[in-house]
C-alpha cells in the first residue's frame, strides 16, 4: 500500500493525538465515511476476486434472508482505528461483519469504517491471492490481527505452489494470534456458517468456488439450484401420474 506524501504529517497527528486525548475526544475527530473513499483504487488483476465474493454475497442475501444484522462487502473499504493512520483502509476482496444493519442509516455504505458501526469489525475476511502477490500471508494477516478479525481465509487457487501454501487456508484468531485451522468445509460456529470450496456450474460453466454450509457440512443452493431442483421434482411426480392414469394438468385445485 502507497501514501501520499501529504499523508505524513496526517499519521504524525494522529499518533500524538491518539496518545492523549480520551476514546470519546478521539470520536470526535475521525472522519466520516462520507469523506473518505470507497476503496484504494487498486484494480482487481482477475475476474474471480470479484465473481467469487460477490456469490458468497448472493447466497447470503437468501440464506439469512430474514435477518437483518448483518453486512457483506466486497472489495470495500475498511477504516479502523488500530493502524498508523484512520484515514488508511484495508480493503478485502469480501468480508462479513455481524450486529450491524443491512443498511446504515436506510442507506447503502460507501465504506465501512468501524467507528460508524458500534465498534464492530469483521468477524470473517477474505483474501485472493492473486497474479501479483499482495502480502496475503504477511502484512494483511497481521494488519487484521491486530483489528481483531476472528476468522481470515486465504484463497489461492491457482499460485499456492508458487507461494508455498495451501490453496485454501482459514485462520482463526486464538489469544491474539492466528492458527491455521483444518477440515473443509470448515464450520465456523461464532458465525453459524461453514466455509468451503465447491465445484460446480455457475452461469453454464464449470469453475470452483467458495460456498456457504450448513452444520451439518451440506452446502446451500443456490437460486437457480434451487429452482431447478424443484423443476425436477415436478417433472418426477408429474411423470408418475401420468403412469397412474391421471392427468397432472387436470387435477382439481
Amino acid at each position: 500500500m502507497t501514501q501520499s506524501k501529504n499523508s505524513i504529517p496526517a499519521i504524525g497527528r494522529w499518533q500524538s493525538v491518539s496518545a492523549v486525548k480520551s476514546p470519546a475526544d478521539i470520536l470526535q475527530l475521525l472522519p466520516s465515511t462520507d469523506d473518505l473513499p470507497c476503496s484504494d483504487d487498486t484494480p482487481v488483476d482477475n475476474e474471480d476476486q470479484n465473481l467469487l465474493p460477490n456469490l458468497l454475497l448472493l447466497l447470503l442475501t437468501q440464506i439469512w434472508l430474514k435477518r437483518l444484522d448483518w453486512y457483506f462487502g466486497v472489495d470495500m473499504a475498511v477504516y479502523h482505528t488500530t493502524g498508523v493512520n484512520p484515514k488508511i483502509p484495508v480493503v478485502p476482496d469480501g468480508f462479513l461483519s455481524i450486529g450491524v444493519a443491512r443498511k446504515k442509516g436506510g442507506k447503502s455504505r460507501r465504506s465501512y469504517a468501524t467507528w460508524e458501526e458500534n465498534a464492530v469489525v469483521p468477524i470473517f475476511v477474505l483474501e485472493m491471492v492473486s497474479h501479483t502477490p499482495r502480502e496475503e500471508y504477511e502484512e494483511k494477516l497481521e494488519i487484521y490481527r491486530k483489528l481483531g478479525v476472528l476468522y481470515y481465509l486465504v484463497y489461492n487457487p491457482e499460485f499456492w505452489r508458487r507461494d508455498k501454501h495451501e490453496a485454501f487456508e482459514l485462520y482463526k484468531l486464538e489469544n491474539e494470534v492466528y492458527q491455521l485451522q483444518v477440515g473443509e468445509p470448515y464450520w465456523m460456529s461464532e458465525v453459524g456458517l461453514g466455509i468451503g470450496r465447491y465445484r460446480g456450474l455457475v452461469g453454464g460453466l464449470e469453475r470452483e468456488i467458495l460456498t456457504w454450509y450448513d452444520g451439518e457440512g451440506n452446502r446451500y443452493l443456490s437460486g437457480e439450484e434451487r429452482a431447478d431442483q424443484e423443476q425436477r421434482q415436478r417433472e418426477k411426480l408429474e411423470a408418475y401420474l401420468r403412469s397412474q392414469g391421471i392427468d397432472p394438468n387436470q387435477l382439481p385445485d
